[in-house]
């Protein structure tokens, strides 16, 4: 990948896709090419179609997707599975016919099975049942390393896939029905303190455990991938440590600067009860992440401050 090679990130508006513009330019990466939702809708073939036709991108980042929580997972099934499943296939087999030199499909921890064997291999991927909670958007993310790994076989595509641990960082998604646990939990505890609240409510026991990995860790572990990787099996990726929700809310607590109490909801549900990501593939290519966690919520609660 040439310095001044036309890169196209799908999905530049959201967290991962704007991390990975900001790797690509402080790497050197300037002739980058990206669209809004609102200039292309990514489900609509003859829109993507025209896209990859007229610009003609040489190596692609497929970060667009449609992502929420437990409960947007859990509500809106049908969306998960069409959205995903839409904007995959048709830059995928874009991306095929317009001869895309190379292609990086970023998928979710969420592809393996509810109760896998700790810390996940790749090759675990489709040897059981998947969490209920977002069975959908799973079943959509492993279409697409399936359709990286068939058109490299059928037609010697240059196409891997990447897939990232819960992911935190700057420009994540804080509105509370349809976020993830970090940005939902930075802002109940930020609220609970500027309101003066007693108490900040946690959904479930607070047991299940959790990896997290800072977004700018992930982008530069992609663009480090790009260049030092090639192979059908997808990458894990992540920090290779993970904590006890509970644990998490207490040092959001402490970031935050709230003197409540936390209270657990036992009527709300855990998710799946660990998922840590064994990352030994990743480490093998030379790569390891930068931020720890503590950290990473102290920039993402700096950033929230100054921009929510």
């Amino acid at each position: 990948m040439e310095k001044n090679s036309k890169i196209y990130v799908a999905g530049h508006n959201g967290m991962v896709g704007s991390a990975i513009i900001r790797n690509l330019k402080e790497r050197g990466y300037t002739n980058i090419v990206y669209r809004s939702s609102k200039e292309l809708d990514l489900r609509r073939q003859i829109e993507v179609e025209k896209f990859f036709e007229d610009e003609k991108p040489e190596y692609v980042y497929l970060a667009a997707a449609k992502v929420g929580g437990i409960y947007a997972n859990n509500t809106y099934p049908a969306e998960f599975i069409y959205d995903n499943l839409m904007i995959e296939t048709n830059i995928i087999h874009s991306a095929y016919k317009n001869a895309v030199k190379k292609l990086l499909f970023l998928g979710s921890s969420c592809i393996y099975p509810k109760f896998a064997q700790q810390p996940i291999k790749e090759e675990y991927l489709l040897e059981g049942k998947l969490e209920e909670t977002n069975e959908a958007y799973a079943i959509a993310k492993i279409t697409g390393i399936e359709l990286c790994k068939f058109y490299r076989r059928q037609y010697g595509c240059d196409f891997i896939s990447a897939m990232p641990t819960n992911l935190y960082g700057i420009n994540d998604n804080f509105d509370l029905e349809t976020s993830h646990v970090m940005p939902a939990l930075i802002r109940k505890f930020h609220e609970a303190k500027i309101n003066n609240e007693k108490e900040v409510v946690m959904w479930g026991t607070g047991k299940p455990k959790r990896e997290f990995m800072y977004v700018d860790d992930l982008a530069d572990a992609l663009n480090h991938l790009m260049l030092n990787y090639s192979d059908e099996i997808h990458v894990n990726m992540g920090t290779g440590e993970d904590i006890e929700i509970g644990e998490l809310g207490k040092i959001i607590k402490e970031v935050v600067g709230y003197r409540g109490k936390i209270v657990n909801d036992l009527s709300k549900p855990d998710g799946t009860p660990r998922k840590l990501l064994d990352v030994t593939k990743l480490k093998d290519t030379g790569y390891t992440h930068k931020v720890e966690l503590r950290e990473g919520i102290e920039r993402v609660y700096e950033w929230y401050l100054e921009n929510k």
